[in-house]
């Protein structure tokens, strides 16, 4: 079981404040979504849950088997190992390194590694391609296929907790679809909590339990999927109404 509370948080890059008092929550087995066009805020709050961005202000505590963690001053290794993982925007792989290789890299934590076969069996269920290409280098792969060991990677961690920060990004129609279909998959199949940060509102809704909008760093719209398709904001925002 696996919760996320964050409160009131500010937070920035030195003097450049991004976040304005922001506050969301995800409860246990939901997949929530985060949507807000480039710049406004959505990759700085991901990396804050994370630890790479440290709040000025606020508070962020996951409740994960039981016990709750205040996130606040723990480092990135800290966050990981209480069974937090990370999709990065961008996928950030290991392009020198297989297939394989960049899987164990996903396998940092303890309990992970504990569960390497279990997991390496989990990935290569979700994505055969990744089965079928184990000795391939990353940073010859296509972009669709990339991202899928992305995903992978991160559940080689034993998740409880997964954030996914723009999937959709430089891939084709047709593999934003089945991307979007395998995260969907994730809770159904594997009972992870789910925050995704998305732009592309159309894909984003059609897996989400609920969502935020986040414009110019602060939350201007909440609500469940079917309230979000009926949002005024929305409609301006994304669908050009």
């Amino acid at each position: 079981m696996s919760s996320l509370s964050v409160r009131n948080v500010t937070a920035g890059y030195g003097n450049v404040q991004v976040l304005h008092d922001v506050s969301i929550n995800v409860g246990d087995g939901e997949t929530v979504v985060l949507l807000g066009t480039n710049g406004n805020g959505k990759s700085t709050l991901i990396k804050s849950i994370v630890g790479l961005v440290k709040p000025e202000h606020g508070a962020i505590r996951v409740e994960i088997d039981g016990m709750t963690h205040d996130l606040g001053g723990k480092q990135p290794a800290e966050i990981v190992d209480l069974g937090i993982a990370i999709v990065p925007e961008g996928r950030q792989l290991f392009p020198k390194l297989t297939v394989d290789e960049n899987l164990m890299m996903g396998a940092y934590r303890p309990k992970a590694r504990s569960e390497i076969g279990k997991n390496l069996a989990l990935c290569f269920e979700t994505f055969p391609v990744l089965a079928q290409r184990r000795r391939q280098l990353a940073g010859s792969m296509s972009g669709g296929e990339q991202q899928m060991l992305a995903l992978a990677r991160a559940l080689m961690a034993s998740p409880k907790l997964l954030l996914i920060d723009e999937p959709s990004v430089g891939l084709a129609p047709i593999m934003v679809n089945r991307v979007i279909e395998t995260i969907r998959q994730f809770k159904e199949k594997h009972r992870l909590t789910i925050l995704m940060a998305e732009q592309n509102f159309t894909q984003a809704v059609k897996i989400a339990d609920r969502g935020y909008v986040i414009v110019h760093g602060q939350i201007a719209h909440a609500g469940t999927a079917a309230e979000l398709n009926d949002s005024d904001l929305i409609r301006r925002f994304y669908l050009g109404m």
